[in-house]
């Protein structure tokens, strides 16, 4: 099914996949690279930070995501998840929770390197996030 950002689809799976071969990911080995589509057409991507105090680490969607923040984005269309996995991996739930926070309309797309690709929408990938709302529901 085409969507709005398969124009941006080439130009994202390059970013991705560009930001997976820089992470730091000497514990695991899984290396991953994401690249958020904001709503004005810029691609910002990260990568995986691993840390030998494991909780320290980062996931790459987040590493965009704080790189995205810094320059100035606040809403998104998709982002492009990239890893060398044998099946397409979305993102962990931590990861889930953080993209929400920018809303839930975001499509999620995960590829690996030899080019498997899988989309879901943030909403089914997290059916019942926290949300900003749910503070003030006293």
């Amino acid at each position: 099914m085409a969507s709005a950002i398969d124009p941006h689809l080439p130009a994202l799976r390059t970013r991705a996949a560009a930001a997976m071969e820089q992470a730091y990911a000497p514990y695991s080995q899984f290396r991953v690279g994401a690249a958020l589509l904001a709503s004005d057409g810029a691609i910002i991507a990260g990568c995986n930070v691993e840390n030998a105090s494991y909780p320290a680490g980062t996931c790459a969607e987040r590493v965009a995501l704080g790189a995205a923040v810094v320059a100035g984005h606040r809403r998104f269309t998709a982002v492009v998840v990239c890893t060398e996995a044998g099946e397409p991996t979305p993102p962990c739930g931590i990861c889930r929770q953080a993209l929400a926070e920018f809303g839930l309309a975001l499509e999620v797309i995960s590829v690996t390197a030899k080019g498997s690709e899988a989309r879901w929408s943030l909403v089914e990938l997290l059916p019942h996030p926290f949300t900003p709302s749910q503070l003030h529901s006293r």
